[in-house]
């Protein structure tokens, strides 16, 4: 592709860049990003209110109003990663395109306006217990009653069901069809009865995770997305959007420049991490990495721009994101030294643990979203047109 912005791309982008320098301290901190606060829905309004977030959603249900521009949406992501503002959240980037595309019009008048300004806060009913990486063998169950669904089950990993608002969730309700066909995508409200929500503390110390029990939940007949049973396609769109998100070229390369800020801060012996070989060596390897990773987004840019579909390129982009953002954490805590393994509210941490907590979480990511091992085979097979890996018969 032209790297080359035209005159018009690059006023818009001078545009933004001076939006930031004079607002860019009203982003919630690295610290917050994903907690609902007043300070994320004001912010979140402001981006609404001059075209930087929900710019191609439409007037009519609360967005700005834009026409679709590829280049225009690589300029916005890549200039809020470059001062690391926040941009987006789940509502915004996951459930919102889903609903815009497979929605009927009443749930597009009702979902997206409260979503896109943050008042609506999202969490996804996906994995379970025994249905992680197989997702379509899931069991929780919605059986109609009238005109309400009845669930019955179990989810886990259920990232900020303890603060949602509302669920997009997937239950089973043709119990006797193949099990990709027999699958719903139902949402609701989580002060539903019979909701049970029980938070999970993972490594990190938080409760990110939860697990959530379902006991004969009743959710109206017409709060579902796309037809009856046709669920797992409705989640495969969900999760095109997630995918891409967690292997964002840009944030690889706004924390590859604050890692190079803390090798210019932090000294050995007097002498800056930076001019050290041993470590400069590590940094110019992750450097190449991420370069790799911005210039196959530009590839995947090139394409959606020719409204191609870009294939391979698409594919990896969640697999070498997440194992790159691991690796840059990795390589911040071992800049910081004996003050990398600090955490909580110790006097010397720095960057409010920010870099020990991403490091524990990133690893966390390579599973999510589907394990690096199955997106291996995905890639392998769908991109690359591999054989699939054969099948045995259980031996009796």
């Amino acid at each position: 592709m032209d790297l080359a912005y035209n005159q018009e791309y690059t006023e818009f982008r001078d545009e933004l860049r001076a939006f930031l320098k004079s607002h860019g301290d009203e982003s919630p901190p690295a610290h917050e990003r994903g907690k609902p606060s007043p300070r994320a829905v004001a912010w979140q309004q402001k981006l609404i209110e001059h075209g930087y977030a929900a710019r191609t959603i439409p007037k009519e249900y609360g967005g700005y109003g834009a026409e679709p521009d590829i280049l225009e949406a690589h300029i916005i992501a890549e200039e809020f990663a470059r001062v690391g503002a926040r941009m987006g959240h789940n509502g915004d980037n996951r459930l919102v395109p889903t609903v815009l595309e497979l929605g009927t019009e009443e749930q597009k008048q009702w979902l997206i306006p409260p979503s896109i300004r943050g008042e609506m806060n999202w969490c996804q009913g996906y994995s379970e217990p025994g249905s992680g990486s197989d997702l379509a063998s899931l069991t929780t169950k919605a059986e109609l009653d009238g005109g309400e669904w009845v669930i019955n089950g179990q989810k886990i990993w259920t990232s900020g069901a303890q603060h949602a608002d509302m669920m997009f969730c997937l239950v089973r309700t043709e119990p006797d069809a193949p099990k990709h066909n027999g699958i719903s995508y139902l949402i609701f409200t989580m002060d539903t009865p019979g909701i049970d929500v029980r938070p999970l503390v993972t490594m990190t110390g938080e409760a990110i995770f939860n697990e959530v029990f379902f006991t004969d939940v009743r959710v109206p007949k017409d709060q579902i997305i796309g037809r009856r049973g046709e669920g797992w396609f409705v989640a495969n769109n969900t999760l095109k959007h997630e995918r891409g998100g967690l292997g964002d070229p840009n944030q690889a390369e706004s924390r590859f420049h604050d890692i190079v800020e803390i090798m210019k801060r932090e000294t050995i012996d007097g002498q800056r991490l930076l001019d050290n070989p041993i470590y400069r060596d590590r940094l110019l390897k992750l450097q190449g990495q991420m370069l790799a990773m911005k210039f196959n987004g530009m590839r995947v840019l090139s394409h959606f721009a020719k409204d191609e579909e870009p294939g391979l390129p698409r594919w990896i982009v969640k697999l070498n994101g997440c194992e790159l953002n691991h690796q840059m954490a990795n390589m911040a805590i071992d800049s910081l030294g004996e003050l990398g393994v600090l955490y909580d509210d110790s006097d010397h941490l720095r960057d409010q643990g920010m870099w020990q907590q991403r490091y524990m979480l990133d690893l966390g990511l390579i599973i999510g979203g589907g394990t690096a091992q199955i997106q291996k085979n995905m890639i392998g097979e769908r991109a690359l047109g591999l054989p699939k890996e054969p099948k045995y018969e259980q031996q009796v």
